[in-house]
């Protein structure tokens, strides 16, 4: 999972294919309790890239795509966002999202 150090958003969720960004704070139990279950599905999913972008540390990008709360996934397909949800997913209920929207 690739973590956002302040790059241009756009080449961090990529053009091409399927990208999750996942939007925690080093605070939130449900982040630290998401983030290895997004790990695992990482490893499982080879064609789809992973991030992660603190909110505390870039409140701005935060900001520019409407968190309200954390954690928040995003999915992107080709650059743009095409759903997201928000607080804990067990990892069945984030693969059966990923893949209902890679169809």
């Amino acid at each position: 999972m690739n973590e956002y150090k302040g790059q241009e958003y756009k080449s961090f969720v990529g053009e091409k294919g399927l990208s999750i960004v996942l939007y925690y704070a080093t605070w939130c139990g449900p982040c630290k309790m998401l983030k290895p279950v997004l790990e695992k599905i990482d490893k499982e999913l080879n064609e789809v890239d992973f991030g992660r972008i603190d909110i505390d540390e870039y409140r701005e990008q935060a900001k520019e795509v409407l968190i309200k709360s954390v954690p928040t996934v995003l999915l992107y397909k080709d650059g743009k966002e095409v759903d997201r949800k928000m607080g804990y997913q067990p990892k069945e209920k984030l693969l059966d999202w990923i893949n209902n929207l890679n169809k």
